[in-house]
């Protein structure tokens, strides 16, 4: 029978990755492997411990985050987020999905944190890329691969909040948008910019020594090179050890910024399955908000908004929730996701597994690349 280290390996040896870390925990019985090099270049091996950009796994730890705030009262699910970000206040909506962008109506209603948690406050991307409205929402919501691309927060709330949603708060499940909001509403909630809300509440508790918005020099020597895939099929340079996470950026990305590594990721995974509490019993979050965050926020609906995000699957917050069996894989209350970069993590409540999967090449579309599914196929049959 092959084994995980055969499965990388395959992919390694192809030339699709220069390396990957694949772990697959059940309990206490855990199956990693690392393959492959951190850089085409350098040749240095691949390690347990080697850091990665983790990209759009990154949201169910801010949606963890905001819940925090939700379990302590200093701000409720029904609470409109004007309250903390004025530039959304009073916002507008095109009068059509297909609408000009000057062709607008008043919102319905405010905007909820809810909403927001659940990706439902008519900001981001549906699966008609074309829509004037997610077009002009391009020039504001850029490639969170590259962190650069965004400027501070304030800057960058003026610049959304000149942008129409493109459906009623409410109506339409919209990928990627929300998160980055969840993450400005912490900071501005709190006072506290979040990679230091992260680290007290989260990272420090979980102990995720390694997860973070920036890569200090001392780890640099772990850090992955980031690849594109090029045209030819080689493997581009698009960040290196020393590039993008060299130091904090200007907008901590809630969407998408943070580095990790597998076993720090393992931490917040089995945080989930506990119920909230961590390895040392200190609890994180409550029973409920891990419940909130698994459970599907969707209907169907708004699943054939976002069909090119979601199959077979819904939302929680932060996450996707497997609600029907499309693959072998997908088993009914799976929670997590899948990063650009070539990340993805899960938990399956039902069995007490966790699959993770961390590779340094990025994504070209919002299918899972072939080796995150013989991934998930494998963590199926083991």
């Amino acid at each position: 029978m092959a084994t995980l280290h055969d499965l990388l390996e395959a992919h390694i040896g192809a030339g699709t990755l220069p390396g990957a870390v694949g772990l697959v925990a059940r309990g206490d019985q855990v199956e990693v492997a690392a393959v492959g090099t951190q850089d085409v270049g350098d040749g240095v091996p691949m390690a347990r411990d080697s850091i990665f950009r983790v990209a759009s796994i990154t949201k169910s730890v801010t949606a963890a985050a905001l819940l925090i705030l939700v379990e302590e009262g200093t701000l409720a699910l029904d609470d409109p987020i004007g309250t903390w970000l004025p530039e959304l206040d009073k916002p507008v909506v095109v009068r059509t999905p297909a609408s000009p962008v000057d062709d607008v109506v008043p919102a319905d209603r405010p905007i909820t944190v809810f909403d927001v948690l659940a990706s439902q406050a008519g900001y981001g991307f549906a699966s008609d890329f074309t829509l004037p409205a997610v077009q002009k929402l391009f020039t504001v919501q850029k490639d969170g691969r590259v962190p650069s691309n965004f400027p501070p927060a304030d800057e960058w709330m003026a610049a959304l909040g000149r942008i129409p949603l493109l459906y009623q708060p409410g109506a339409a499940w919209l990928y990627d948008t929300c998160s980055v909001l969840q993450g400005v509403l912490i900071s501005r909630v709190t006072g506290q910019p979040l990679p230091e809300f992260l680290t007290e509440r989260i990272f420090g508790p979980l102990g995720m020594v390694d997860t973070g918005f920036e890569v200090p020099a001392a780890k640099r020597g772990r850090f992955t090179s980031f690849y594109r895939p090029g045209d030819d099929g080689s493997l581009e340079l698009a960040d290196g050890p020393d590039g993008e996470w060299r130091s904090l950026p200007a907008l901590p990305l809630g969407n998408g910024g943070l580095a990790s590594t597998a076993d720090d990721w393992l931490a917040f995974c089995r945080m989930l399955l506990a119920g909230g509490v961590a390895a040392d019993g200190r609890r994180v979050l409550s029973a409920d908000s891990v419940h909130m965050m698994t459970t599907d926020h969707t209907n169907p609906a708004q699943r054939d908004i976002g069909r090119l995000f979601l199959e077979g699957q819904g939302w929680g917050c932060g996450g996707s929730v497997d609600i029907h069996r499309t693959n072998p894989w997908n088993t009914p209350g799976r929670y997590g996701w899948v990063g650009g970069t070539g990340t993805a993590a899960h938990v399956i409540p039902a069995t007490g597994a966790v699959t993770i999967l961390l590779t340094q090449v990025a994504a070209t579309g919002p299918v899972p690349a072939p080796v995150i599914r013989e991934f998930w196929q494998y963590a199926a049959d083991a």
